[in-house]
């Protein structure tokens, strides 16, 4: 029997929910449920609150490994020596009569990781030529960031070598601004969790309130919409929560002898390319995310189809071979 992702949020952490039903966000989870069942090393990329930690756990809970424990790593913290004492044993743990045990091995902050610790990384994880089951490495790898490790590289921050290892498959969480239409989800059951908690009334959303939520530009993410949803809970009273929500003044409106009238040829423009996106999604989705086969069902070329995913925002995915 599949196992559906929404059964598997559930079982792992209702109250950390961060999956979506906007374009983004349904493309992130189609690509999860593809790469999760894998061994390749997952790369998180997303800025702070974006829910990269909740997506590790995710992964972990629908992998081969989800009856072994997940470590989780803090990269800012680690030093040479604490690698070394803490780390690689888990790295390459001893063979008992049933062959290796498996895990999961969370690196979060990866960027934040010192040129000592890198090089000693690189040279024991795996760089993917092992054969057969030849690798002595046991662990499921999934890596986070906050910052695009290609600039990092190109910086001289982040060795090659290393991006090359944890970066099997590319999963790009969206701000927070770029999917509200997941703001009154996430609210709900925010508000639902703290209310339940907290053993108090779940507030009301009015109008007006959500319309201040939708028009914040949310630097903090979904970290910060809970932390906002637990204030109203605490309060009982949105208006008092949202006091210190800095959120932008609505813009002053047009004279009436001026009002903004929208190009035609503009409005045509961007309906074409949301309903062009929107046709893309459904391709990728039937084709359990083969972007060969998707083209060819739009009837594109494959080239086509990746400059049109790149200047859509879709994220990217290895996960599948494409033949």
């Amino acid at each position: 029997m599949t196992i559906q992702l929404q059964d598997i949020v559930e079982q792992v952490a209702v109250a950390e929910f961060v999956c979506g039903t906007g374009p983004s966000m349904r493309a992130v989870n189609a690509v999860v449920t593809e790469i999760a069942r894998t061994d390749i090393p997952v790369l998180l990329l997303g800025e702070s609150g974006t829910g990269k930690g909740v997506y590790a756990r995710l992964i972990h809970r629908l992998s081969a490994a989800s009856s072994k424990p997940m470590k989780k790593v803090n990269c800012s913290a680690l030093s040479a020596e604490s690698i070394r004492e803490q780390m690689l044993p888990s790295l390459h743990p001893s063979r008992g009569e049933e062959g290796c045990a498996p895990g999961t091995l969370f690196l979060d902050e990866v960027e934040e990781l010192d040129p000592g610790c890198q090089r000693i990384l690189v040279g024991f994880l795996p760089d993917g030529e092992a054969k057969n089951g030849a690798s002595e490495f046991c662990l499921r790898l999934i890596s986070a960031a906050r910052h695009d490790l290609e600039e990092q590289i190109e910086a001289g921050r982040f060795r090659r070598e290393l991006y090359f290892r944890i970066n099997g498959a590319c999963l790009r969480l969206p701000p927070l601004r770029e999917r509200k239409e997941d703001i009154p989800d996430l609210l709900e059951l925010f508000l639902a969790k703290h209310a339940a908690q907290l053993q108090r009334p779940r507030p009301t959303v009015s109008g007006e309130t959500l319309e201040l939520l939708l028009a914040h530009a949310w630097p903090g993410n979904i970290r910060e919409l809970e932390h906002v949803a637990k204030k109203m809970v605490a309060l009982g009273d949105a208006t008092f929560a949202l006091d210190d929500l800095r959120v932008a003044p609505p813009p002053a409106p047009k004279p009436a002898e001026t009002p903004a009238i929208p190009s035609l040829k503009a409005a045509a423009r961007y309906a074409s390319r949301r309903t062009e996106k929107e046709l893309i999604l459904k391709a990728l989705e039937r084709t359990r995310w083969n972007r060969k086969r998707a083209a060819q069902e739009l009837q594109i070329s494959y080239k086509s189809l990746l400059y049109k995913l790149k200047q859509a925002g879709i994220p990217d995915s290895n996960s599948r071979e494409e033949i």
